[in-house]
């Protein structure tokens, strides 16, 4: 008998607010990406299924700093590459102008300076920010690159 470990699944998270229209339309785009995963229906060579993480509770320093690499293209970001910018930090962190701006309006009101919907791919490094339905069914069915 052979035994074989179970494949972990990329962990997809969504930093919800579920007042938010956006946050609600990001969270149906979500469950429905992850339904097509697990079903004979995923694309071939898509990623297959995610382990879909959903939280009201702002990130932590360290997955801010993250997620505000992945946003503004910094290949410093784990697996991020160099794509240039996608979104502004202002748009992550209310009215941050740079990074260092952004962690420390962040430390001081983490529920209400942090813009959510925010859709974060961990294993590649990659993050959407708002309900954009196309940016984040690329993101959760992207190609496997392994």
């Amino acid at each position: 008998m052979v035994f074989r470990f179970a494949k972990t699944l990329d962990p997809i998270t969504l930093f919800h607010a579920p007042s938010s229209k956006a946050s609600q339309n990001a969270l149906k785009t979500l469950q429905r990406a992850a339904t097509i995963a697990e079903s004979d229906a995923a694309p071939a060579g898509g990623r297959g299924e995610f382990q879909l993480e959903v939280t009201t509770a702002p990130p932590t320093a360290d997955q801010l700093r993250n997620i505000l690499d992945y946003v503004t293209g910094n290949p410093a970001g784990a697996g991020a590459v160099d794509r240039g910018a996608r979104y502004a930090v202002g748009e992550v962190v209310r009215g941050a102008r740079d990074a260092e701006d952004a962690i420390r309006k962040f430390k001081g009101d983490p529920e209400g300076s942090f813009a959510r919907p925010v859709t974060v791919d961990w294993t590649n490094g990659q993050a959407v920010v708002g309900d954009n339905e196309s940016e984040i069914l690329k993101m959760v069915q992207q190609l496997n690159e392994n």
